[in-house]
């Protein structure tokens, strides 16, 4: 398992060195930074050369990618257009988003799972329509009216009922919140719970419906008949030889679908007013902020990376023939 580990982990650090290259490469040709700057005709000729030096941009590409390269490795992403470090800048912002997430997608995880089992145990019912329906509607709906319908028909009844504010809609805490974590908890949890909902109900429905077609199909392969026949009790049928199973590919699709999850972010960080990853890169793409931008793509293309790696690993306890290289 360790030597599987390491193959996978080889082939993303090779694919991730790829992605930097083009990554870069598209980004620093997309526009000048100095734009502004050379719009104003009152900007000194000084200020202009002056930045110019610190964005290297007379330098030839492939210099700037290996100074720019080099501050990645270091972790520092070099500086914006502000003359900010843009490391610091991200890492702020990714904790914000992170907590979104995170908790979303652990429970558009579960919840797919669960639809999608219990559509494909009922197949053809009234259950099964009903669920497939309401994956459907959640399907095409698009992230931002599902945030501005809870916004108005769910959080501002609740708390014109409590004539307080239990759900919020607008940032990701409270400015004026003061203590320690645990004290700033509640306000924490009012600012994410919409933002959360909005993002697992614009996530979990694709998943569900690829989970049931995959169950659908497991379970009517001849495996599961012999298993069946052979007198192995449901439940040991259903965990061992169908879930299982079924779990494969749709670990495949997750993983693929984490990118999406992060545009989803950025869209929902726009409707609740979040200062987040999504903040932090459409303000980098709209100041034509290079090293911003880059910072933003990279930890995206990083992310994605590691949980292909992370469903490389899961195939492996899942099904012991791809851990050992056998098809």
């Amino acid at each position: 398992m360790t030597t599987y580990i390491l193959r996978r982990l080889a082939i993303g650090v090779g694919v991730l060195l790829l992605a930097s290259v083009l990554v870069f490469t598209l980004v620093a040709e997309s526009g000048n930074p100095l734009g502004p700057l050379l719009a104003n005709p009152l900007t000194p000729q000084s200020t202009i050369r002056l930045k110019i030096l610190a964005l290297h941009l007379n330098d030839p590409l492939w210099q700037r990618y290996w100074i720019w390269f080099s501050h990645v490795v270091r972790g520092d992403f070099g500086v914006s257009n502000n003359g900010l470090g843009v490391g610091h800048q991200l890492e702020i912002h990714m904790f914000v988003t992170l907590r979104m997430v995170i908790l979303s997608t652990i429970l558009s995880i579960f919840l797919a799972i669960s639809v999608g089992l219990i559509s494909a145990l009922r197949n053809g019912t009234i259950v099964d329509r009903g669920v497939s329906v309401v994956n459907f509607v959640f399907l095409s709906v698009p992230v931002f009216v599902v945030g501005l319908v809870l916004k108005t028909f769910v959080a501002v009844p609740i708390d014109q009922h409590f004539h307080r504010v239990v759900l919020a809609t607008a940032g990701e805490q409270n400015p004026l919140a003061a203590g320690n974590f645990f004290q700033r908890l509640p306000d924490y949890a009012s600012h994410t719970i919409l933002p959360t909902i909005t993002l697992v109900l614009a996530t979990y429905a694709s998943w569900a419906i690829y989970q049931r077609s995959t169950l659908l199909d497991v379970m009517n392969s001849d495996y599961v008949r012999l298993a069946r026949a052979k007198g192995i009790s449901p439940r040991r049928v259903l965990l061992r030889h169908i879930l299982r199973n079924a779990l494969i590919p749709v670990t495949t699709v997750i993983a693929l679908d984490f990118a999406g999850i992060l545009g989803g972010a950025v869209i929902t960080e726009t409707v609740y007013g979040w200062n987040g990853l999504g903040r932090f890169f459409l303000d980098g793409v709209n100041n034509l902020d290079v090293n911003v931008t880059l910072a933003y793509l990279m930890l995206t293309a990083v992310i994605v990376i590691l949980f292909n790696l992370m469903a490389d690993i899961a195939y492996g306890f899942l099904d012991p023939r791809i851990r050992y290289g056998k098809q």
